[in-house]
């Protein structure tokens, strides 16, 4: 039996109606697999968006936030899928909903803030690199069902809190001792909710990155598990960065949980018009830099990823 017929995994169809409000308008398939890294005595879970289209697409990775899981911001899976992308969401063991769901309910921010550690900082690097050769033996596979369906000479790499810091360290972040994870097969990256970090000045940390990068954020994006952060510390990734296919979004009253998709008391002030735009830029980007869309990247060089989703003169867009 094939390797792969040894992991868990469903299949669904599943169709949405329109693009106009921000949803897919193609059927999407799902796919679960729980790959282990036999290196690390580690599994991986993924949960797996795309079109069910034999044509090879660009893959998006994505990595969830501390205490999420790979069902997190389904709502950007399935509409990056709906446009031609294999979009692949892992989950991080040590760093996942396991961490607080397993603890008692006055110690679970505890547990969230142990599980915010430079061990699963170097976990989540190291998942990513393992994800992407999984992909690559995966994509080579005649038995497996994304056989050839991958196209990983473009690959996009996001991740929303604790998982843009994944995808920023992936990029090549210089951290301390002049230390960097850069994973060299990835060509361009979305940060929702960066963060510089502590280790080095922003400008010494990403000052040097040269591959596109676009960074999200809010006025209210602040820390689930530091009091004490300032949401406009986010900006200084941006800031940091060098010129040439960079760019921001920052979405005036926008909280932490705007770039998630969770429900409750805590998202009862989500703006309805963020998410449409959150998807809508974030797909311009990626056809701009994954698919080499010229008029993509003019799009995203103007005023209209402003104008044309909704946003006002209240939210930020920049480019450099």
């Amino acid at each position: 039996m094939k390797n792969w017929m040894l992991l868990s995994f469903v299949a669904l169809a599943m169709s949405f109606p329109t693009r106009a409000n921000g949803e897919v308008d193609v059927a999407v398939k799902v796919l679960r697999f729980e790959p282990k890294d036999e290196r690390r005595n580690r599994d991986v879970p993924l949960k797996v968006y795309w079109d069910g289209e034999p044509t090879p697409n660009p893959v998006i990775l994505f990595s969830h936030g501390l205490g999420g899981s790979r069902e997190n911001n389904a709502y950007l899976g399935e509409y990056w899928a709906s446009s031609g992308y294999v979009a692949v969401f892992m989950q991080h063991a040590g760093s996942d909903e396991q961490v607080w769901k397993t603890a008692r309910l006055r110690q679970r921010m505890a547990a969230l803030k142990s599980a915010a550690s430079l061990q699963s900082s170097q976990d989540r690097i190291e998942d990513v690199t393992f994800v992407i050769d999984q992909l690559t033996v995966w994509n080579k596979q005649k038995s497996h069902p994304l056989s050839n369906r991958m196209d990983l000479e473009h690959i996009g790499m996001s991740g929303h809190s604790f998982g843009a810091v994944t995808t920023l360290a992936v990029a090549g972040q210089k951290l301390p001792r002049n230390r960097s994870f850069e994973e060299t097969r990835i060509d361009a990256f979305v940060a929702f909710s960066p963060q510089p970090g502590k280790g080095l000045p922003a400008d010494q940390g990403f000052g040097h990155l040269a591959k596109p990068m676009m960074c999200m954020t809010g006025t209210k994006d602040a820390s689930p598990i530091d009091s004490s952060f300032d949401p406009a510390k986010r900006r200084e990734v941006y800031a940091a960065l060098p010129e040439g296919d960079k760019y921001e979004l920052v979405l005036d009253g926008a909280e932490h949980s705007a770039f998630g998709d969770s429900r409750g008391l805590r998202t009862r002030n989500r703006n309805p018009k963020h998410h449409p735009a959150i998807q809508q830029i974030s797909l311009r980007f990626w056809d701009a830099y994954l698919k080499d869309d010229a008029s993509g990247k003019t799009w995203l060089q103007s005023d209209q990823p402003l104008s044309e989703t909704g946003l006002g003169d209240v939210d930020v867009w920049s480019w450099k």
